[in-house]
C-alpha cells in the first residue's frame, strides 16, 4: 500500500518559516490523528541538523520523557533516508537537556510533542526557557487541545513571553473530502476507490488523517477486488487505535456519566443535550452534567448546532461494540421513543432504531414510509438500502413482503446497480405466493436491472418476456415491459421484432388512461425512431413533457431524453446530441432518475470523442469508468472511449485492454452500436498489426451482428475498416458486397455519420480498382463531409487517405495532395494523435515530400533526430519492431538501429523505460 502523504504544503511552510527565525515559538494544535508528528517529521527531514543543535523531547502516555539529542554539524549521510536518527537516551535527570538549553548562546532548536502529557515540573521548565529564550532558540510545541489540563494553555498556564520572540499557532484540521479520495486512490488505485467509496471514507473517519490512514491499510486487498463500495467501508473493522482512544477515554469516566456516552454511540448522529439524556435515561439535571464530563474528558465531542457527539463517526461503532446486547436493546427503544416524538419524523432513523430493538412492525411501517419519502424526493438508493434490508429478513409476513418489494425493484430499476438487490428481487418473484400481476411487476424492474445496469441482456430480455404474459391483467405495466423488448439497442432479437414490440406498446398505451405509461411508452418510442434514423423520431422528441407534476413522468421523459441524445449521437446529430443532453440531464437530476443521468453523462464521453474534444478526455473517462464500473452498459461508453484514444496514441496493450476481454461487454450482452464501434476499432489494431486473419473474422462477426439486428445506421463506425479488411486480404467481392448492402440499409434514414462512412467505403473500394482519381475524389468527399459533422478525427484520415491517393498517383509530385497531407498532419497533431502523426509523416517521406532545410545530412549529435523521436515514441507506446515499421514504411532493421540509438542518447535501458519517458 502506498505510504500516506504528509501535511498540507501550507502548515510544513509556515512552521519552517517560523523556525527560520529566532527566537521563535510554534504551537502546533491538532486533535488526535491529525498529523501533528508527521509535521514534525517532515520538518525535521527538511532542516537537517547542520546548522544548528536539536533537542527533541516526547513526552510518553506513560513514563519519563524521552529526550533524543543532534548535535550541529552532524553527517546526515549516516541516517536512515527522510527519516533523523538521533541518539536517543534517558539521563538521570530527564530535563537536563532543556536546562542546558538555557545556558548555551549555540543556535538550537527544541521540539517537545504531546505537551499536553507533560507533567507540572516540566511544564514549569519550558515556561521558564520560553520566558527567558536565547537568542536564536526557535522551539517547536505540540499538543492535542482537548487533553490540556488547562483549556487553551499548553503549557498548564500562561508564558510571559518576551517582546521579542515571535509566536504564533498552527491549528491542524482534518483532511477535507478532495484530500481523503487523494489518498485513498493513492493507496487503492483510482479505479478501484469510486465517489461513493471516498465519500464514505471521509464521511466515517470525520476526515482525521491517522484514522483515514489505519482504515485503508485495512481495507487493502492487495489489489483483488475490482473496486471498492460504501458497504465495504462500512463493514470494515474499528481501527485499533481509534478504538483504543476511544474506549480508554470512555473508561476513564466515572460510572455514572458513562451513560450519555453510550446514548451517543447509539444515536451515531450528534444530538442536542436533551435527546441524549432522554436516551441514556437521565434526569435534564443529571444529563447535563454528564455530559460536561464527558466533554471534559474529550470523550464526546461539541458538534455544529449546539449538538454532541463523536467527530469520528467510527469511533461510536467503538463504544457502541461494547455495550452489552440487553443494554443497547434498552438505549435503541429509548432513541426510537425519543424520534418518534420529533416533527417532522426522521422515518430512516426512526426505522433503525425500531429494528435494532426488535420492533417489527413499528420497522416495517417506518421502512415503509422512509421509502416512499426518499423515493418521492429522488433519493433512490436510500429507498433501496432500506428495503433491502427489510427484504432480506425472514421474518417480513408474506403480505408485508408483496407490498414492499414493488418499491424496492421501481427504485432499484431507476437508481444505480446493487448485486444485493438483484438477488432479493430474485427471491421475492420466486416465492410462488406471490400473485401472478405483483410478481411480474417485481419482474419488470428485475429485467431492467439486469439488462440495463448489470449488462446481462439475454437475461433480461427473457426476463422481459416473461413480465409481459404476466402482466396481461395490468396493460398497463404490460405496455412498459413491450416498449423496453421495443428497444433495439438489446442484442437480441431483430428490428421487426422490435418495431412489433413497439407496435403492441403503443396500442396499449394510446387506451391507456394513465399518463405514466403513455410518458413511458413515448420515451421508448422517440428513441426507437432516433435509433434507426426516422426524421419522426425528431418531432417526438421535442413532446417530451418537462414540466409535468407527476415525478414518474419527469423520470421517463428525462430517460428518453438522455436516450435520444445517445441515439444522436450515433447518427452524428452531434449538434442536436448536445441540446438534447443538457435537456435530459437536467431533468434527470431534477426527477432523481440516477440511472439516466448516469447514461446521459457516459453519453457526453462519447460525443466529446467524436468532436474531437481530447483535452482531459482520457482522464474524464477514467473517473467515469471508477464510478460505473459494476454497470457495464454505463460503464462501456468510457471504455470505448479509453480504447479509441488508446489506438490513436499508438498504445497497442491500451487498446486491448479497453476494448476485449474483461473490458466492454461481449457482442451477445452489450448495445448494439457500441459493439460494432468497439469491433471497428478492434479491426483497425489487427490491420496495423498486418493480421489480416484477425482483421477479417471481426469484419465478418461485426457484418453478421449487424446483419441480425437490421439497424444500418450503426455501421458506421466499423464499415470502413471492415472493408479495408476484405480487401487487404483480396476478398473485394465481399467488400463490395458489404457496401451495398450498407447503402440499402440507409435508404430513407437520416444518418450523417453513416453517409460520411459510406462514401469513405466506396472510397477504399475505388482504391482497391486502381482508379485513383475517383478514390481522392471520394476520399475528399467523406473528409468534406465528416468536417461538416464536425468529427475531425475521420476527417483527417480521410484527408490523409485522399493525399496519400494523390501522391501515389502523380509519383509524388502532386504539390496539393502534400500540402493536404501537411494540413492533416497537423490536425492529427493537435488532435494528441500519436501514432497517426507518425504514418503520416511516413507517407510524406516516403514520397520525398520534406520541408525545405539546408544542404547536406544534419548533425543531431547526441539529440534524437525526428526519425529517431517517431521511432522512440511508437517503442515506448509499446509497438513491436515490426509494427513501427509497418507505420513508417521502414524495414525491422532499420527501426531496430533506430530504438539502439535511442536508447544510447537517452542513457536508457529498455524499451520499457521509452515507455516511462513517454508518461
Amino acid at each position: 500500500m502506498a505510504t500516506v502523504e504528509e501535511p498540507e504544503p501550507g502548515p510544513r511552510r509556515l512552521l519552517a518559516a517560523a523556525i527560520s527565525r529566532g527566537p521563535a515559538l510554534a504551537l502546533v494544535e491538532g486533535r488526535a490523528g491529525t498529523g501533528k508528528t508527521r509535521l514534525v517529521r517532515a520538518l525535521l527531514d527538511q532542516t537537517g541538523p547542520a546548522q544548528r543543535r536539536r533537542v527533541i523531547v516526547s513526552f510518553p502516555s506513560a513514563g519519563p520523557p524521552v529526550v533524543r539529542v543532534e548535535a550541529a554539524g552532524a553527517d546526515p549521510a549516516v541516517k536512515p533516508a527522510g527519516r533523523p536518527q538521533p541518539t536517543a537516551k534517558r539521563p538521570p535527570d530527564p530535563y537536563a537537556e532543556l536546562a542546558a538549553l538555557l545556558e548555551t548562546p549555540e543556535p538550537a532548536l527544541l521540539v517537545a510533542e504531546d505537551v499536553h502529557r507533560a507533567d507540572e515540573a516540566a511544564q514549569a521548565l519550558l515556561r521558564r526557557l520560553l520566558a527567558h529564550p536565547p537568542a536564536r532558540l526557535a522551539a517547536v510545541l505540540t499538543y492535542r487541545p482537548e487533553e490540556l489540563a488547562g483549556p487553551g494553555l499548553a503549557l498548564g498556564s500562561r508564558v510571559d513571553y518576551p517582546s521579542d520572540i515571535d509566536v504564533i499557532r498552527i491549528r491542524l484540521e482534518p483532511l477535507s473530502p478532495e484530500q481523503v479520495r487523494h489518498w485513498a486512490c493513492a493507496a487503492l488505485g483510482e479505479r478501484r476507490c469510486p465517489l461513493e467509496f471516498t465519500a464514505r471514507l471521509y464521511e466515517r473517519t470525520g476526515g482525521v488523517a491517522q484514522v483515514v490512514a489505519d482504515l485503508l491499510r485495512l481495507l487493502d486487498d492487495g489489489g483483488q477486488r475490482d473496486r471498492y463500495t460504501a458497504r465495504d467501508v462500512d463493514s470494515a473493522p474499528v481501527p485499533v487505535r481509534l478504538s483504543e482512544l476511544t474506549l480508554g477515554r470512555l473508561g476513564a469516566l466515572p460510572e455514572p456519566h458513562r451513560r450519555i456516552v453510550e446514548a451517543a454511540a447509539v444515536l451515531e448522529e450528534p444530538a442536542g443535550e436533551q435527546e441524549l439524556a432522554e436516551v441514556a435515561g437521565l434526569s435534564a439535571e443529571d444529563g447535563h452534567r454528564s455530559l460536561l464530563t464527558a466533554l471534559a474528558a474529550a470523550a464526546l465531542d461539541e458538534c455544529p448546532g449546539a449538538t454532541y457527539g463523536f467527530r469520528v463517526p467510527l469511533a461510536a461503532r467503538a463504544a457502541y461494540e461494547l455495550l452489552p446486547g440487553p443494554t443497547r436493546r434498552e438505549l435503541h427503544r429509548r432513541a426510537a421513543a425519543s424520534l418518534a416524538r420529533h416533527r417532522p419524523v426522521s422515518w430512516v432513523r426512526l426505522a433503525h432504531h425500531q429494528h435494532s430493538c426488535g420492533e417489527l412492525t413499528g420497522w416495517l411501517d417506518s421502512v415503509d414510509a422512509a421509502a416512499k419519502e426518499a423515493a418521492a424526493a429522488g433519493r433512490h438508493q436510500v429507498a433501496i438500502s432500506l428495503l433491502e434490508e427489510a427484504l432480506a429478513d425472514p421474518s417480513v409476513p408474506p403480505a408485508t413482503r408483496a407490498r414492499l418489494a414493488p418499491a424496492l425493484a421501481h427504485s432499484a430499476s431507476v437508481g444505480l446497480r446493487s448485486d444485493q438487490t438483484v438477488e432479493v428481487l430474485h427471491r421475492v418473484v420466486d416465492d410462488p405466493d406471490l400473485p401472478a400481476d405483483v410478481r411480474g411487476e417485481i419482474r419488470l424492474d428485475l429485467a431492467l436491472i439486469l439488462g440495463n445496469q448489470l449488462g446481462r441482456s439475454a437475461q433480461g430480455r427473457a426476463e422481459l418476456e416473461r413480465a409481459a404474459e404476466e402482466l396481461r391483467d395490468r396493460p398497463a405495466l404490460a405496455a412498459r415491459a413491450m416498449s423496453a423488448l421495443a428497444m433495439p439497442y438489446w442484442p437480441g432479437g431483430t428490428l421487426a421484432e422490435n418495431l412489433r414490440w413497439l407496435g403492441r406498446a403503443e396500442d396499449i398505451a394510446a387506451g391507456s388512461s394513465d399518463p405514466v405509461v403513455r410518458a413511458a411508452v413515448a420515451a421508448n418510442r422517440v428513441t426507437v425512431l432516433l435509433s434507426v434514423g426516422d426524421p419522426q423520431g425528431w418531432r417526438l422528441a421535442d413532446q417530451l413533457p418537462g414540466d409535468s407534476d407527476d415525478p414518474a413522468c419527469l423520470q421517463h421523459a428525462a430517460r428518453g431524453l438522455c436516450n435520444a441524445a445517445d441515439a444522436a449521437m450515433w447518427l452524428g446529430e452531434y449538434g442536436r446530441s448536445a441540446d438534447l443532453l443538457e435537456k435530459g440531464l437536467d431533468l434527470a437530476v431534477r426527477s432523481g432518475q440516477s440511472f439516466a443521468e448516469q447514461t446521459g453523462l457516459s453519453a457526453r464521453l462519447l460525443l466529446d470523442w467524436a468532436t474531437g474534444r481530447w483535452t482531459g478526455l482520457s482522464a474524464r473517462a477514467g473517473e467515469f469508468v471508477a464510478e460505473a464500473g459494476e454497470m457495464p452498459w454505463v460503464a462501456a461508453d468510457a471504455q470505448l472511449v479509453q480504447g479509441m484514444l488508446a489506438l490513436t496514441r499508438g498504445e497497442w496493450g491500451g487498446v486491448t485492454a479497453w476494448l476485449s476481454g474483461a473490458g466492454l461487454p461481449a457482442p451477445e450482452e452489450g448495445a448494439v452500436p457500441l459493439v460494432a464501434a468497439a469491433t471497428g476499432a478492434r479491426i483497425r489494431l489487427a490491420l496495423a498489426r498486418q493480421d489480416l486473419d484477425l482483421a477479417t473474422a471481426e469484419a465478418a462477426r461485426a457484418w453478421e451482428h449487424l446483419r441480425d439486428k437490421g439497424v444500418w445506421v450503426w455501421a458506421a463506425e466499423p464499415a470502413p475498416w471492415a472493408v479495408e479488411a476484405m480487401v487487404g486480404a483480396g476478398r473485394t467481392m465481399e467488400a463490395l458486397d458489404m457496401v451495398e448492402e450498407f447503402a440499402a440499409g440507409l435508404k430513407g434514414r437520416r444518418a450523417p455519420a453513416a453517409e460520411a462512412s459510406l462514401t469513405w467505403c466506396r472510397a477504399i473500394l475505388a482504391e482497391a480498382a486502381q482508379e485513383p482519381d475517383r478514390a481522392v475524389e471520394h476520399f475528399r468527399q467523406a473528409r468534406r463531409a465528416f468536417a461538416a459533422l464536425p468529427r475531425p478525427y475521420e476527417a483527417a484520415l480521410t484527408g490523409e487517405a485522399a493525399g496519400r491517393c494523390a501522391l501515389a498517383a502523380g509519383g509524388g509530385a502532386d504539390p496539393d495532395a502534400a500540402d493536404e497531407l501537411k494540413a492533416v498532419e497537423s490536425e492529427l497533431e493537435q488532435l494528441g494523435a500519436v501514432w497517426d502523426v507518425a504514418r503520416a509523416r511516413a507517407t510524406l517521406r516516403a514520397h520525398r515530400v520534406e520541408e525545405r532545410r539546408p544542404p547536406g545530412r544534419p548533425a543531431y549529435g547526441e539529440q534524437l533526430s525526428p526519425r529517431e523521436e517517431e521511432v522512440a515514441e511508437l517503442a515506448g507506446a509499446g509497438l513491436t519492431n515490426r509494427e513501427i515499421a509497418g507505420t513508417l514504411h521502414l524495414s525491422p532493421r532499420t527501426v531496430e538501429q533506430h530504438v539502439a540509438r535511442a536508447l544510447r542518447k537517452l542513457g536508457l535501458q529498455s524499451r520499457l523505460d521509452l515507455g516511462a519517458r513517454r508518461g
